[in-house]
């Protein structure tokens, strides 16, 4: 299995776009823990990320009550906050979560997608072939994935396959040209299970797209002796 390429790392931007809003502070360090690069056991600095964010400390104090929620951090008493386990078990019943939901909303959209519905997710998978920029690529791919997740009509599935997803260190995929490559041969497989309306296969192709992508994180977590650290 590829590890994803070197220099993946997630960017640390340099002001976030709005800095009032606590959500931006959680997804930033959730992908920082997801992608490795802050490890079980790790404080993590409240002034540092608010400097590095160009926030005040109050939306990195709210976040970490959100992470701490979700199990990402743990208090610990006049330490502070600290990156929670995080097991190579944990990361596969993440992705086994997703490829469930992501299954079931695929079969769902075969069975009830139209001409022009197909259509369209086939122009946004062009436009996933001809996109370079990670950010570009990431938005995209969320894109076509949210049209399938319209088409399958299946509100509470979408919500749940959103907040599972929310654990994916996107960057760490979409800077990867292998990752890319074989996101392509996803879309061009699905797309094709659409066309015959055929749920099972386009179940098929959505399970292994995130089996892919669990064995793609782990192996890189095993790459950096992220495991062996804890």
């Amino acid at each position: 299995m590829t590890t994803p390429a070197a220099g993946t790392r997630a960017r640390r931007p340099a002001r976030l776009a709005r800095p009032q809003l606590s959500e931006e502070v959680v997804v930033y360090l959730r992908d920082l823990i997801m992608s490795g690069e802050l490890r079980p056991g790790e404080f993590i600095r409240l002034e540092e990320v608010a400097a590095t964010l160009g926030v005040s400390i109050t939306p990195v104090r709210e976040a970490l009550l959100t992470l701490r929620g979700e199990d990402m951090v743990e208090l610990e008493h006049r330490r502070g906050y600290r990156v929670a386990p995080l097991s190579h078990q944990d990361v596969a019943d993440i992705f086994d979560l997703q490829a469930h939901l992501a299954g079931r909303l695929a079969a769902r959209a075969a069975a009830a997608i139209s001409d022009p519905e197909l259509a369209d997710l086939r122009t946004q998978a062009d436009g996933l072939r001809d996109a370079t920029d990670p950010a570009d690529i990431e938005q995209r791919e969320y894109d076509f994935h949210r049209t399938l997740n319209r088409i399958a009509d299946a509100r509470k599935l979408s919500w749940f396959l959103h907040t599972a997803t929310r654990y994916t260190p996107v960057r760490l995929y979409s800077s990867d040209p292998d990752w890319r490559a074989s996101m392509l041969a996803t879309h061009d497989a699905l797309l094709e299970a659409l066309a015959a309306r055929d749920g099972a296969r386009a179940t098929e192709v959505m399970t292994r797209h995130f089996t892919d992508g669990a064995e793609r994180l782990q192996a890189h977590l095993d790459s950096i002796a992220f495991w062996d650290e804890r």
